[in-house]
C-alpha cells in the first residue's frame, strides 16, 4: 500500500484551513492543520511533509518568522513552502517571501485549481523520492550482506537484483513523465530544479546496481549520497 503525503496547512483563521482543506481534498493526500507557526513547528518535530502552505499574516510568530525556523532545522530545510497572503505590498513584500525560503507566493484570493496543481507537484516529487530511498536502502542492504538475501527470504541474488532493477526502472518512468510535464506546463523553477535532482539521485543509483550485475566486478560498488 503506498503510504500517503503529508501536507502542512498553517493558518490563524479557522475559515481559510477549511478552505484550503475543501480545495486540497480532491488530491487524496492527508492534511494536517496548524493555527500558529508554533504550532506548525511543532508538527514538524515528528511527521514529514512534502509540502507547507504558510499564511504570512499571522499573530505573533507570522510566515516570514516561522519560515525561517523551518529552514534552520537540518530535518525540514529542504521541505517546500507556498506562502499565502491576503495583502500584496508588492515586490519587496514578495522578495521577503522568497528570501525567507519560499518556492512561491501567491496573493489571496487565489485560484483554487492553480493551487492544488502546485502542490500536486510536490506532492508527486515527494512520493518519488520516497520511492528512491526504499530502493536505496534495499540496494544498500545486499551490498552489506555480500549478496546474501538472509534466513528468511530464500531469492537468489541475481533474482533479487531483477527485481530491485524493476522497481527502480517504475521510479525513473514516473520521473521522466513527471520532468515532460513541467518542461510542458512552464513550471515554477523551484519544482523543475527538485525534478532535476531527483533525476540526478536515480542516475547515480542505477549505475550503482549495474554496478552489481554479474560480471562487472560490483563488489566495490557504492551508493548515491540520498541527502
Amino acid at each position: 500500500m503506498v503510504q500517503k503525503a503529508k501536507i502542512l496547512l498553517v493558518d490563524d483563521r479557522p475559515e481559510n484551513l477549511l478552505a484550503l482543506e475543501a480545495i486540497l481534498s480532491a488530491l487524496d493526500q492527508t492534511l494536517v492543520r496548524a493555527s500558529s507557526g508554533e504550532e506548525a513547528l511543532k508538527a514538524l518535530l515528528t511527521d514529514d511533509f512534502a509540502v507547507i502552505l504558510l499564511d504570512v499574516q499571522m499573530p505573533g510568530m507570522d510566515g516570514f518568522e516561522t519560515a525561517a525556523h523551518i529552514k534552520r532545522r537540518e530535518r525540514t530545510r529542504d521541505i517546500p513552502i507556498i506562502f499565502l497572503t491576503a495583502i500584496n505590498h508588492g515586490p519587496h513584500h514578495t522578495f521577503r517571501g522568497y528570501a525567507a525560503g519560499a518556492v512561491d507566493y501567491i496573493s489571496k484570493p487565489f485560484d483554487p485549481w492553480v493551487l492544488r496543481a502546485k502542490v500536486s507537484v510536490f506532492v508527486e516529487l515527494y512520493m518519488k523520492n520516497c520511492q528512491l530511498r526504499e530502493q536505496a536502502a534495499l540496494l544498500r542492504l545486499q551490498l552489506e550482506g555480500g549478496g546474501h538475501t538472509g534466513a528468511g527470504d530464500s531469492r537468489e541474488p541475481a533474482g533479487l537484483l531483477a527485481e530491485l532493477s524493476a522497481r527502480l526502472a517504475a521510479v525513473e518512468e514516473q520521473a521522466e513523465a513527471l520532468s515532460k510535464q513541467l518542461d510542458d506546463d512552464s513550471a515554477d523553477a523551484a519544482a523543475v530544479a527538485t525534478a532535476a535532482h531527483l533525476e540526478r539521485k536515480l542516475t547515480g543509483l542505477r549505475r550503482a546496481l549495474d554496478a552489481l550485475e554479474p560480471g562487472t566486478g560490483g563488489g566495490a560498488a557504492s551508493l548515491p549520497s540520498q541527502n
